[in-house]
């Protein structure tokens, strides 16, 4: 079977994720190109792989010179959020399918640019919320899709993480309207995005406080709660925030069914901490064994397994399991967030249009 031709555009800090999950996937995809604006990076980046690996790579500081000279089949989008949009349409417009880091793009109109110009082209599109593929998380979904959490009454998410000056001083689009979003939107989409989908996408209303308690050179927010009531009746909870002292303290998703209760906790909601079921089909500490996945940092271990799909999407002309609109809809909550805390109202979804930039100056920046 011929390899997928593959390309990474931007080398920064979670470059590496990606470029090991395409290494590992090397039996069905050809590393051919990486791109980054900054020559320096991709030096980095390909200097942590083996000869091998790095082979005949080509280098490049303009994606579009890339995707003219190199015709990728897949590319990997992990540059500042701000730029998502674009080089996804750049790649798109190049009969490219695409792996979009989270979040798809900063506003609902870029979204659908997006989608829309993928539907046209034939291409597929994935967006990175890799948390999904947690072993744990994928042994929730399937007591989801299974009714054995009965009626689902509410769910959680919380993000207790600690973010200094440091932090930001490495990246100045980070936590920008134009660039990024705050806390909300970089650190805690993940998760909100796992709440949606667990919960049901049918979002009615959410209601919400952002605030910008530590971080003072920041535009967007530090902080965000909200509060969700999804379309079946069941209601969601989201804290947020990257004050925590002094280090990260947890990433944990709740579910809570009048025949099921579920937490997973760890680094990246990657351990099963409480288990339990009104059926009694199975073993608890067992499942929780099984589950357990302990990865270096935050970033967990799902980048192997969605680049896995996303192959096997292209190969058998399916839709990715975590697709564009799944994107959408994780950047839709996100931004009813925004409306709502910068309003002082409840915000009722489907939203129609929505951007980061709606909340410029919300903070005084």
């Amino acid at each position: 079977m011929q390899r997928i031709g593959y390309a990474l555009i931007g080398c920064g800090r979670i470059a590496p994720n990606h470029l090991a999950a395409a290494v590992c996937h090397r039996e069905r995809l050809e590393l051919l190109a990486v791109a980054d604006t900054a020559p320096e990076n991709c030096d980095r980046l390909l200097g942590a792989l083996p000869g091998d690996d790095r082979g005949a790579v080509r280098k490049y500081a303009d994606h579009r010179e890339m995707l003219r000279e190199v015709r990728p089949q897949l590319a990997a989008i992990a540059t500042p959020s701000g730029s998502h949009a674009e080089i996804a349409l750049d790649c798109i417009r190049a009969g490219c399918h695409v792996i979009i880091e989270k979040p798809i793009a900063l506003s609902l109109g870029d979204a659908d640019r997006i989608l829309a110009a993928a539907r046209e082209k034939g291409v597929w599109v994935s967006v990175c919320h890799q948390n999904r593929f947690n072993k744990s998380i994928q042994r929730i979904r399937a007591a989801v899709e299974g009714n054995r959490f009965g009626r689902m009454l509410h769910g959680a998410a919380h993000i207790r993480w600690n973010r200094g000056k440091g932090y930001y001083d490495q990246a100045p689009w980070r936590g920008t309207w134009a660039e990024d979003g705050g806390c909300l939107m970089n650190q805690c989409i993940h998760d909100i995005d796992l709440l949606r989908w667990m919960m049901g996408d049918d979002v009615d209303e959410v209601f919400a406080y952002t605030a910008q308690l530590k971080h003072p050179y920041l535009e967007a927010e530090d902080l965000g709660i909200a509060l969700v009531r999804f379309g079946s009746g069941a209601y969601g909870v989201i804290e947020g925030t990257v004050n925590v002292y002094p280090k990260n303290l947890e990433e944990t998703l709740y579910l809570f069914g009048d025949a099921g209760t579920v937490k997973a906790g760890g680094r990246s909601v990657n351990v099963l901490e409480e288990w339990s079921f009104a059926d009694g089909l199975d073993d608890a500490e067992r499942i929780k064994a099984e589950c357990r996945e302990d990865p270096p940092n935050i970033y967990g271990f799902g980048h192997t397994p969605l680049y896995a799909d996303v192959i096997e999407a292209i190969e058998g002309g399916r839709c990715p399991r975590v697709d564009g609109e799944a994107g959408r809809r994780a950047l839709e909550l996100v931004l009813a967030i925004y409306e709502s805390a910068r309003e002082g109202r409840p915000v009722k979804l489907p939203l129609a249009h929505a951007s980061t930039l709606d909340s410029e100056g919300r903070f005084g920046r």
